[in-house]
């Protein structure tokens, strides 16, 4: 693996440990980090009540960017993911839900609630 591949893998595990701590302070409960599934990864599982949420974190080094991190593409690619391993984490009669989490150095959290709706 590069160094540049290295210090993005870095950010990437930072940004996740920040967005767990972004939900925890807000009442939340992390059921999974990194969850790998054959069609993608899952960045975080939370849950409040009988919401469970998957979210897709993405840590950018700007606002600018931070701000373009995530398109249908992606999001595709995450609803995926949670296809294959929803089962595990919701129940009957739990409300589920994909949410992005974007981060930059310095700059509050952009949280986008439900960015997935097919």
């Amino acid at each position: 693996m590069s160094d540049r591949r290295k210090r993005a893998e870095g950010r990437g595990r930072r940004g996740e440990t920040l967005a767990a701590w972004y939900f925890r302070l807000r009442g939340w409960r992390v059921l999974a980090q990194r969850v790998k599934t054959p069609r993608g990864e899952v960045d975080l599982v939370v849950r409040k009540g009988r919401k469970v949420v998957f979210v897709e974190v993405k840590w950018r080094s700007t606002v600018r960017e931070r701000d373009r991190a995530i398109d249908d593409y992606r999001l595709r690619r995450v609803a995926a993911a949670v296809e294959a391993v929803a089962h595990r984490f919701a129940g009957d009669g739990d409300e589920m839900r994909i949410d992005v989490l974007l981060l930059a150095p310095g700059k509050w959290p952009r949280h986008i609630v439900n960015a997935w709706m097919p």
